[in-house]
């Protein structure tokens, strides 16, 4: 059923990225939410997210590739993802980013047919606000549940039983790269969710608690930047050691790609 889902894509940093659009992208997501329950097909369909994180762990761990290889699609959650696509390649590319804080909103918005979502991670008090106010926000966003993102290996089937007892179609992982990615891929036959999404700290940006950039910081590719300078404790040395890491993994595939044509 999951090759039936056609997209192009296109590498970035060794990532197979999906060259799609939000629109097109939430309303994939709603496609396959609904063929899933109609055919009682219940193996989860896995989104991840590509950025400059994503690609500075693909290149550098592993265990965290052999994860990202696994997703059944990626998308560019990052503006500097869709520009990095163009720079070695001139058919297949980003047409734009498709931020996972945008998404949990383009698919209410592009996608008029209520789905139900349970949304895990983060703080009791960030996730279960988050809840009210998509649930208040959008009357196609039905939240079945939800859960914090404190818990141990040992809590896992627990949490898995609560989710799949919720019966939703779209499950919301936010528990940080590469915890959230970890977390999809060991439990995803115990899931029965037609479409797992992994999104990091969405829940503090529909708070209110993390503060989204300008626009035009966004659509220039500068967004981190802002992150940073509000979190610098947490942010800053990440940043000054994965996007330097990323440039280069972008700039050593896409040479070696240019090679092999």
């Amino acid at each position: 059923m999951k090759n039936d889902y056609k997209f192009d894509v296109v590498f970035v940093g060794g990532i197979k990225t999906a060259c799609i659009n939000r629109m097109d992208l939430a309303q994939l997501i709603g496609k396959i939410c609904h063929e899933s329950v109609e055919n009682s097909i219940r193996e989860p369909f896995i989104i991840f997210s590509n950025n400059g994180h994503a690609i500075s762990l693909y290149n550098s761990d592993k265990e965290a590739k052999e994860q990202i290889e696994q997703a059944d699609l990626v998308h560019a959650d990052g503006q500097s993802v869709a520009s990095f696509s163009r720079w070695f390649n001139k058919t297949k590319v980003v047409p734009e980013r498709t931020a996972t804080t945008d998404m949990i909103h383009d698919i209410p918005n592009f996608y008029q047919p209520t789905l139900k979502h349970f949304l895990l991670g983060g703080k009791e008090s960030s996730v279960s606000k988050a809840g009210e106010i998509l649930a208040q926000t959008y009357v196609n966003f039905d939240v079945v549940g939800h859960q914090h993102g404190y818990f141990t290996d040992d809590d896992e089937t627990a949490i898995c039983d609560t989710i799949n007892a919720a019966k939703p179609d779209v499950l919301w992982v936010g528990l940080g790269k590469p915890k959230e990615q970890i977390f999809c891929i060991r439990n995803k036959h115990r899931l029965k969710v037609p479409v797992i999404i992994s999104c990091g700290g969405c829940y503090n940006y529909i708070t209110g608690e993390y503060p989204r950039a300008p626009m035009w910081m966004q659509n220039s590719g500068l967004e981190w930047l802002f992150r940073m300078a509000n979190d610098p404790r947490k942010l800053f040395v990440r940043y000054l050691l994965t996007n330097p890491h990323a440039i280069y993994c972008v700039v050593k595939h896409g040479l070696a790609n240019r090679t092999l044509d």
